[in-house]
C-alpha cells in the first residue's frame, strides 16, 4: 500500500512551528512496510486544502492529515475532507456528549466553537482521543482512506500507534517491514563516496542504497523490505560488507553511533587524557571532545586573536612568531598538552581569507594539530569559517584525526 502525509496549518508555512509530526509518522510507516511517496504542507485555506486532498486520494491508498480539527474558525480539515469525499459535515452526538462531560469535570463552559470538535464528515469512523478534546476520524472513500489526526504531537503519536496502525494492519493486511542501516563515513566527500559505491546505488532494488551528505560526514543508508526486521537485516548484511569493502576505514560508525561516541570509546579504552585549543571554531571542538572523552577531557581553551594564541604558545614553552598556520597549530597543540599535563594535545587553528559572511565553507585554511607521546601530525582542511556547518566540520575533522591516531591508521 502507498500512503501520503498532509500537514495542515499556516503556522508550518510561516516557520513558526517545525513539522516533526510528519518525520515521525514517516518513520513509523516505514517500520510497518508502508510506502510513502509524498509529504505535503498546506496552509489553512479551504480551496488549497481540497485541491491537495483530491490529488492525494488519486495517487495514494491512505491519506493521513495532521492538524486542522480543533475548535477555531481556521480549523477546516473536517469540511475539506467532507467536500473531497462528497459528504456533509454532521454532529457526532456521542463525541459532543463526551466533550460536555469533559468540560463539566474541569469546571469549564462548553462554548459553541468547542462544539465544532464533535463535527465529522457523515459516515466517518470516529476515533476517540483520550489525550485531547478533538476526536480523530477515518473516511473510507472508493479511492482510498483519509485519516485525520490532531496536530498536537503527543495526541497524534498515541492515536497513530494505538488506533491507526492496528486499523491499517487489519484493512490492508500489513505484514512487511522496512528496516534500514546507516553507515557513517568521514574524510571523503559525497562525490567520492558515490564514485566508489555508485554501482550499488544505481543497481539496488531490495535492499536499496542511498547517500546523504552532512558537513564533514556522509551517510550511506541501506534499506530492505521483508516480513520481519530480522529477515530485513539478513538482506542488508551482505550489502553492508560490500559497502565496507569499497569504503574501507572511512566508515567510522553505524546507526546511532557518532564520531564522538566512537572516539570516546577509544580514548577510554586507552585511558588517554586530552586537552584542546581552538580559535574560529569557537568551542565546537571542545564540546565534541568533552562528549567523547568525559572525565578524560582535562582542559579546553578558546582564543580569538593571533596575539592571544601566541601568548598561550609562549607560556607553554613555544617560541613565536611562527612561519605559518601549520607551525602555529603544532605549537599550540604542544603548549596545551604541556600546560594541561595530558597524554594528547589538540589544536584547531583557522587562517581566514576575505569576507567571512559565509555560513558554510568559509574561505581560508584550517589546521588540526595532534601531539601525543607517539608523535605529531597535522590535518589540513581547505575552508575556515565560524558558521555552524564550518564549526561542525572542524570538530568532525578533529575527532576523525584523533580516531585514526588511536586506531593506528594513516592520518
Amino acid at each position: 500500500m502507498n500512503a501520503e502525509l498532509i500537514s495542515i496549518g499556516s503556522e508550518l508555512l510561516l516557520g513558526q512551528i517545525v513539522d516533526t509530526n510528519a518525520s515521525w509518522m514517516a518513520q513509523r510507516l516505514a517500520e510497518n512496510g508502508v510506502n510513502l511517496f509524498y509529504k505535503t504542507t498546506v496552509g489553512d485555506n479551504f480551496d488549497r486544502m481540497t485541491a491537495i486532498l483530491g490529488s492525494a486520494l488519486d495517487r495514494a491508498d491512505v491519506v493521513i492529515t495532521g492538524g486542522g480539527i480543533g475548535p477555531t474558525q481556521d480549523d477546516l480539515t473536517r469540511e475539506a475532507v467532507a467536500k473531497v469525499t462528497g459528504r456533509t459535515v454532521v454532529v457526532h452526538d456521542p463525541s459532543l456528549q463526551e466533550l460536555r462531560e469533559r468540560f463539566q469535570k474541569r469546571g469549564f463552559i462548553l462554548t459553541k466553537n468547542n462544539e465544532r470538535q464533535a463535527m465529522i464528515p457523515d459516515g466517518a469512523i470516529v476515533v476517540k482521543n483520550p489525550n485531547g478534546t478533538a476526536p480523530a476520524f477515518m473516511v473510507e472513500d472508493p479511492r482510498g482512506v483519509v485519516i485525520s489526526l490532531p496536530g498536537v504531537p503527543f495526541e497524534m503519536k498515541w492515536l497513530f500507534d494505538n488506533e491507526v496502525l492496528p486499523y491499517l494492519r487489519q484493512k490492508f493486511g500489513l505484514s512487511q517491514t522496512i528496516h534500514y542501516r546507516v553507515l557513517k563515513v568521514a574524510d571523503i566527500g559525497e562525490s567520492a563516496v558515490d564514485d566508489r559505491i555508485g554501482k550499488l546505488i544505481a543497481g539496488s532494488e531490495n535492499p536499496t542504497v542511498g547517500v546523504l551528505a552532512h558537513p564533514g560526514q556522509v551517510d550511506v543508508r541501506i534499506a530492505a523490505r521483508s516480513d520481519s526486521k530480522e529477515m530485513a537485516s539478513g538482506l542488508i548484511d551482505p550489502v553492508e560488507l560490500e559497502v565496507r569493502s569499497l569504503l574501507g576505514d572511512h566508515v567510522f560508525a553505524t546507526d546511532d553511533e557518532t564520531m564522538a561516541s566512537v572516539t570516546g570509546g577509544l580514548l577510554k579504552k586507552r585511558s588517554s587524557s586530552i586537552a584542546t585549543c581552538e580559535d574560529l571554531s569557537g568551542g565546537a571542538v571542545a564540546d565534541a571532545v568533552q562528549e567523547a572523552a568525559g572525565a578524560l577531557f582535562a582542559e579546553g581553551v578558546i582564543l580569538n586573536s593571533n596575539t592571544a594564541l601566541d601568548r598561550l604558545a609562549e607560556s607553554g614553552g613555544e617560541k613565536p612568531p611562527f612561519e605559518d598556520g601549520e607551525s602555529r597549530a603544532l605549537a599550540l597543540a604542544r603548549a596545551i598538552r604541556r600546560l594541561a599535563g595530558t597524554d594528547i594535545g589538540m589544536a584547531v587553528h583557522a587562517v581566514t581569507e576575505g569576507d567571512q559572511r559565509s555560513e558554510n565553507l568559509g574561505r581560508g585554511e584550517t589546521y588540526v594539530a595532534l601531539v601525543t607521546t607517539d608523535g605529531e601530525t597535522v590535518r589540513h582542511v581547505r575552508s575556515a569559517g565560524s558558521g555552524r556547518p564550518d564549526r561542525q566540520r572542524a570538530a568532525l575533522h578533529a575527532l576523525s584525526l584523533l580516531r585514526r591516531h588511536l586506531l593506528g591508521l594513516d592520518t
